[in-house]
């Protein structure tokens, strides 16, 4: 039952991009068509999950028992963008058709601070291992799930006739508002 109110909570309730405002540069930047909102969704739920695995492992059992807990951040944005790059080569060598489909995401995924957001957050909320994992795998999903129905509208929006000074950047503002204000109905489920 914890695991499931852990992913009600992170895709719904408290939306990493809608509700805890992380992750806003790909959420706006990446969300013109749906196409590349799914590609990004993978690559973030992938490396998500990952480092949050990676980063939960350093903080027990080397920051906590050397007591210098004080370096976890650096610590995470270090094991992060180590991650994506080692992800990249790898997936260069082993699948280059699944590399070439990431394209210009997976560097992107590095300055995606909802990846950091969500391993510090799992470490404040005292999460073991699993939970940790549950966690991030949630908070992807939610991720994904707002910048697919996000790049969704935003594709509807490019038939419309928008005055010129609304095109772009201020109705997709707009538009995420009205979205975070749609995920909020969600709030008394948890």
């Amino acid at each position: 039952m914890e695991y499931i109110i852990i992913i009600i909570s992170a895709v719904f309730v408290s939306n990493i991009v809608l509700a805890k405002f992380l992750g806003i540069c790909p959420f706006i930047g990446v969300s013109n068509k749906v196409e590349t909102a799914v590609g990004m969704t993978g690559a973030v739920m992938f490396v998500m999950v990952i480092a949050t695995m990676v980063t939960y492992l350093l903080q027990q059992y080397v920051l906590q028992p050397l007591g210098i807990s004080f370096m976890r951040t650096i610590t995470f944005i270090l094991v992060i963008a180590s991650l994506v790059q080692l992800v990249e080569i790898i997936l260069k060598k082993v699948s280059p058709s699944l590399y070439q489909a990431l394209g210009i995401f997976l560097p992107l995924i590095t300055t995606n601070c909802a990846v950091l957001g969500v391993a510090v957050l799992s470490v404040q909320n005292n999460y073991n291992l699993m939970e940790s994992v549950v966690f991030a795998f949630a908070n992807a999903a939610g991720f994904g799930l707002a910048l697919i129905i996000f790049s969704g509208i935003r594709e509807q929006l490019d038939l419309l006739e928008i005055p010129e000074g609304m095109k772009g950047v201020p109705v997709a503002f707009i538009v995420a508002g009205l979205l975070a204000l749609a995920f909020m109905g969600f709030a008394g489920i948890v």
